[in-house]
């Protein structure tokens, strides 16, 4: 998959250097460099604003489920969906140097990352301490001068930061998986070849009438179109505004598709499509399918 991007371009992630995020950037982006944020809002702005090219970010986990800040955050900028990218997460147990593993007391990581290990933490009795990004946590007892403390971050973390890995594999699931959106300043629409899969990402939300979501979605049953997500969200504080996003098998310039979504257009409102885009290969694997 090509994003035929300039050498300089620059790969915005939130996080630390060592983040699942920053593993994701190198997996598809690995000639370029990467432009660490400290927060999500901060790695998108960092796109619409011009100082990056792409920004790399979580949506869902196959074990935690999704991000919900990130369906909040997209319809709020100005920002386009080009291409996704699913990556194994392999959870490993940290610690300084020469720190055995009945020494830990603690172990810190982000909070889904706890939450993806916590049989394995329960199992060991270690007290779990949230941080905001799994490298961050590695970063924290790589300065540390106290053995008590562990980390659960990836192992390209514990290579930057010169940590011992004294478990791998330490999430309670296997098959841990995390899929990523690429986002993007500018529209960037595939050309159609009829031998590729493609996903289009849309928002939208109802109007206030009965039965309006089951009409809007009728459009892509009566039109065959596969939608393969459904996602839905309160807007700010008013508990009678939904926000939807649904991710659908199919690319705009096929018919079936656009007739579907000139349906959806008769009983939603704000609807915007967030882009079309090349199925990853996760897709087809039988390790999505089950």
């Amino acid at each position: 998959m090509s994003y035929n991007l300039p050498a300089d371009a620059a790969i915005a992630f939130q996080g630390h250097r060592g983040a699942y995020s920053h593993l994701a950037c190198q997996k598809m982006f690995p000639d370029h460099a990467v432009q660490p944020c400290t927060s999500f809002i901060d790695a998108m702005r960092a796109v619409e604003n011009g100082m990056a090219a792409r920004a790399m970010i979580p949506l869902e986990n196959s074990t935690a489920g999704r991000v919900e800040e990130i369906y909040r955050l997209i319809p709020e900028l100005k920002l386009h969906l080009v291409g996704e990218h699913f990556e194994p997460v392999d959870h490993c147990l940290m610690a300084r140097p020469g720190t055995g593993i009945d020494a830990l007391k603690t172990v810190a990581s982000h909070p889904q990352a706890l939450a993806q290990c916590a049989r394995h933490i329960e199992s060991l009795g270690l007290n779990a301490q949230a941080m905001l990004d799994t490298a961050g946590a590695a970063l924290a007892v790589s300065e540390s001068s106290d053995p008590t403390r562990g980390a659960i971050a990836s192992r390209l973390a514990a290579e930057l930061y010169g940590l011992d890995i004294l478990h791998d594999q330490f999430q309670d699931v296997k098959g841990n998986t995390t899929r990523f959106i690429i986002l993007s300043g500018t529209e960037i629409l595939p050309e159609f070849q009829p031998d590729r899969a493609y996903i289009t990402s849309i928002v939208f939300r109802v109007r206030n009438i009965p039965a309006a979501l089951y009409k809007a979605l009728g459009g892509f049953a009566t039109n065959g179109v596969n939608m393969v997500k459904l996602e839905s969200y309160i807007l700010g504080s008013r508990l009678s505004a939904s926000q939807f996003h649904v991710d659908i098998e199919g690319h705009v310039d096929q018919r079936p598709l656009q007739l579907a979504i000139e349906e959806l257009g008769f009983f939603a409102e704000d609807l915007r499509i967030l882009g079309t885009y090349e199925a990853h290969p996760f897709r087809a694997s039988h390790q999505f399918r089950d």
